[in-house]
Protein backbone atom coordinates (compact mmCIF):
# COMPACT_ATOMS: atom_id res chain seq x y z
CA UNK A 1 0.00 0.00 0.00
CA UNK A 2 1.00 3.46 -0.80
CA UNK A 3 2.03 5.10 2.12
CA UNK A 4 0.87 8.57 0.69
CA UNK A 5 -2.97 7.46 1.29
CA UNK A 6 -2.44 4.94 3.98
CA UNK A 7 -4.21 5.82 7.22
CA UNK A 8 -4.56 4.10 11.30
CA UNK A 9 -7.83 2.57 12.24
CA UNK A 10 -10.04 4.89 14.32
CA UNK A 11 -12.28 2.92 16.98
CA UNK A 12 -15.46 3.46 15.53
CA UNK A 13 -14.38 1.66 12.57
CA UNK A 14 -14.32 -2.41 14.04
CA UNK A 15 -18.33 -1.63 14.40
CA UNK A 16 -18.71 -0.88 10.71
CA UNK A 17 -16.46 -3.46 9.95
CA UNK A 18 -18.60 -5.93 11.93
CA UNK A 19 -22.00 -4.13 10.13
CA UNK A 20 -20.28 -5.27 6.82
CA UNK A 21 -19.12 -8.81 8.01
CA UNK A 22 -22.82 -9.63 8.65
CA UNK A 23 -24.23 -8.66 5.09
CA UNK A 24 -21.09 -10.86 4.05
CA UNK A 25 -23.13 -13.69 6.03
CA UNK A 26 -26.12 -12.76 4.40
CA UNK A 27 -23.95 -12.94 0.71
CA UNK A 28 -22.70 -16.33 1.67
CA UNK A 29 -26.06 -17.56 2.89
CA UNK A 30 -27.42 -16.95 -1.04
CA UNK A 31 -24.32 -18.75 -2.53
CA UNK A 32 -22.55 -15.78 -3.30
CA UNK A 33 -19.00 -14.88 -2.91
CA UNK A 34 -19.23 -13.29 1.24
CA UNK A 35 -18.35 -9.52 0.35
CA UNK A 36 -20.06 -6.89 2.45
CA UNK A 37 -20.08 -3.21 2.19
CA UNK A 38 -21.50 -0.37 4.22
CA UNK A 39 -21.50 3.82 3.37
CA UNK A 40 -21.51 5.78 6.58
CA UNK A 41 -22.46 9.60 6.60
CA UNK A 42 -22.19 11.95 9.62
CA UNK A 43 -21.53 8.55 11.93
CA UNK A 44 -24.73 7.02 10.52
CA UNK A 45 -25.25 3.99 8.01
CA UNK A 46 -26.59 5.53 4.62
CA UNK A 47 -26.45 2.49 2.37
CA UNK A 48 -24.98 -0.89 2.67
CA UNK A 49 -24.59 -3.80 0.18
CA UNK A 50 -23.56 -6.68 -0.68
CA UNK A 51 -21.85 -9.27 -3.54
CA UNK A 52 -25.30 -10.56 -5.89
CA UNK A 53 -22.93 -11.54 -9.05
CA UNK A 54 -24.44 -14.76 -9.10
CA UNK A 55 -28.34 -14.22 -8.15
CA UNK A 56 -28.24 -11.30 -10.69
CA UNK A 57 -26.07 -12.22 -13.24
CA UNK A 58 -24.59 -9.42 -13.64
CA UNK A 59 -20.81 -8.46 -13.40
CA UNK A 60 -21.43 -5.05 -11.83
CA UNK A 61 -22.52 -6.93 -8.56
CA UNK A 62 -20.29 -6.03 -6.04
CA UNK A 63 -21.00 -4.64 -2.93
CA UNK A 64 -19.51 -1.41 -2.69
CA UNK A 65 -21.23 -0.53 -6.19
CA UNK A 66 -24.26 -1.66 -4.45
CA UNK A 67 -23.41 0.84 -1.51
CA UNK A 68 -22.22 3.77 -3.47
CA UNK A 69 -24.88 3.53 -5.32
CA UNK A 70 -27.82 3.82 -2.27
CA UNK A 71 -25.61 6.18 -1.18
CA UNK A 72 -25.90 8.52 -4.14
CA UNK A 73 -29.78 7.75 -4.32
CA UNK A 74 -29.89 8.55 -0.18
CA UNK A 75 -28.03 12.12 -0.44
CA UNK A 76 -29.19 13.13 -3.85
CA UNK A 77 -25.88 13.56 -5.51
CA UNK A 78 -22.80 11.68 -7.09
CA UNK A 79 -20.39 13.16 -4.86
CA UNK A 80 -19.99 10.93 -1.53
CA UNK A 81 -16.56 13.41 -0.19
CA UNK A 82 -18.69 13.35 3.62
CA UNK A 83 -19.12 9.34 3.32
CA UNK A 84 -16.81 6.52 4.57
CA UNK A 85 -16.82 3.38 2.96
CA UNK A 86 -16.40 -0.53 4.72
CA UNK A 87 -15.74 -3.27 2.80
CA UNK A 88 -14.51 -6.52 4.12
CA UNK A 89 -12.35 -7.27 0.74
CA UNK A 90 -10.15 -4.98 -0.64
CA UNK A 91 -11.53 -3.07 -3.65
CA UNK A 92 -11.27 -4.61 -7.12
CA UNK A 93 -10.13 -2.15 -9.88
CA UNK A 94 -13.91 -1.39 -10.89
CA UNK A 95 -14.62 -0.87 -7.28
CA UNK A 96 -11.69 1.26 -6.48
CA UNK A 97 -13.15 3.35 -9.71
CA UNK A 98 -16.00 3.96 -8.70
CA UNK A 99 -14.82 5.24 -4.99
CA UNK A 100 -12.73 7.23 -7.07
CA UNK A 101 -15.78 8.93 -9.09
CA UNK A 102 -17.61 9.22 -6.51
CA UNK A 103 -15.16 10.88 -3.80
CA UNK A 104 -15.49 8.95 -1.67
CA UNK A 105 -12.81 10.24 1.30
CA UNK A 106 -12.00 7.55 3.36
CA UNK A 107 -11.89 3.62 2.43
CA UNK A 108 -11.78 0.79 5.13
CA UNK A 109 -11.09 -2.72 4.17
CA UNK A 110 -10.95 -6.12 5.90
CA UNK A 111 -8.72 -8.55 4.17
CA UNK A 112 -6.49 -8.16 1.60
CA UNK A 113 -7.38 -9.74 -1.72
CA UNK A 114 -3.78 -10.87 -3.77
CA UNK A 115 -5.84 -11.78 -7.11
CA UNK A 116 -7.38 -8.28 -7.42
CA UNK A 117 -6.92 -6.34 -4.94
CA UNK A 118 -6.15 -1.92 -6.27
CA UNK A 119 -5.45 -0.83 -2.89
CA UNK A 120 -1.87 -1.77 -2.12
CA UNK A 121 -2.12 -5.53 -3.50
CA UNK A 122 -2.04 -5.82 -6.68
CA UNK A 123 -2.16 -2.32 -7.50
CA UNK A 124 -2.90 1.15 -6.19
CA UNK A 125 -5.09 2.88 -8.35
CA UNK A 126 -5.53 5.11 -5.13
CA UNK A 127 -1.67 6.65 -5.75
CA UNK A 128 -2.20 7.48 -8.88
CA UNK A 129 -2.33 11.29 -10.01
CA UNK A 130 -6.20 11.10 -10.29
CA UNK A 131 -8.20 13.85 -8.83
CA UNK A 132 -9.03 12.37 -5.87
CA UNK A 133 -7.03 10.00 -4.12
CA UNK A 134 -8.65 8.59 -0.76
CA UNK A 135 -7.30 7.49 2.50
CA UNK A 136 -6.89 4.08 3.24
CA UNK A 137 -7.16 1.93 6.34
CA UNK A 138 -6.54 -1.92 5.59
CA UNK A 139 -6.84 -4.56 7.80
CA UNK A 140 -9.71 -3.72 10.03
CA UNK A 141 -10.84 -6.96 11.66
CA UNK A 142 -8.80 -8.95 8.80
CA UNK A 143 -8.96 -12.34 9.93
CA UNK A 144 -12.31 -12.60 10.53
CA UNK A 145 -13.02 -11.08 6.98
CA UNK A 146 -10.26 -13.28 5.72
CA UNK A 147 -11.90 -16.06 7.59
CA UNK A 148 -15.57 -16.01 5.91
CA UNK A 149 -14.09 -15.76 2.75
CA UNK A 150 -11.38 -18.91 3.10
CA UNK A 151 -14.57 -20.94 5.13
CA UNK A 152 -16.78 -19.92 1.16
CA UNK A 153 -14.43 -21.33 -0.95
CA UNK A 154 -13.36 -24.64 1.37
CA UNK A 155 -16.97 -25.18 0.94
CA UNK A 156 -18.10 -24.43 -2.63
CA UNK A 157 -14.75 -26.22 -3.69
CA UNK A 158 -15.60 -29.67 -1.54
CA UNK A 159 -19.48 -29.22 -2.89
CA UNK A 160 -17.90 -28.99 -6.46
CA UNK A 161 -15.55 -31.96 -5.81
CA UNK A 162 -18.53 -33.80 -4.63
CA UNK A 163 -20.87 -33.45 -7.56
CA UNK A 164 -17.58 -34.41 -9.58
CA UNK A 165 -17.49 -37.25 -7.90
CA UNK A 166 -21.20 -38.20 -8.19
CA UNK A 167 -20.67 -37.35 -11.94
CA UNK A 168 -17.58 -39.88 -12.71
CA UNK A 169 -17.93 -43.13 -14.80
CA UNK A 170 -19.39 -46.24 -12.50
CA UNK A 171 -20.36 -43.89 -9.65
CA UNK A 172 -23.03 -45.10 -7.98
CA UNK A 173 -26.41 -42.95 -8.90
CA UNK A 174 -29.35 -42.81 -6.33
CA UNK A 175 -32.77 -43.89 -7.21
Amino acid sequence: MSAANAEAARPEDARWMRRALALAAEAAAEGEVPVGAVVVFRGEEISCGRNRRERGKNALAHAELEAIDGACRALGGWRLWQCELYVTLEPCPMCAGAIINARIPRVVFGARDPKAGSCGSVADLFALPYNHRPQVCAGVLEEECAAVLRSFFRSLRARRQAEKTARAPGAPTLE
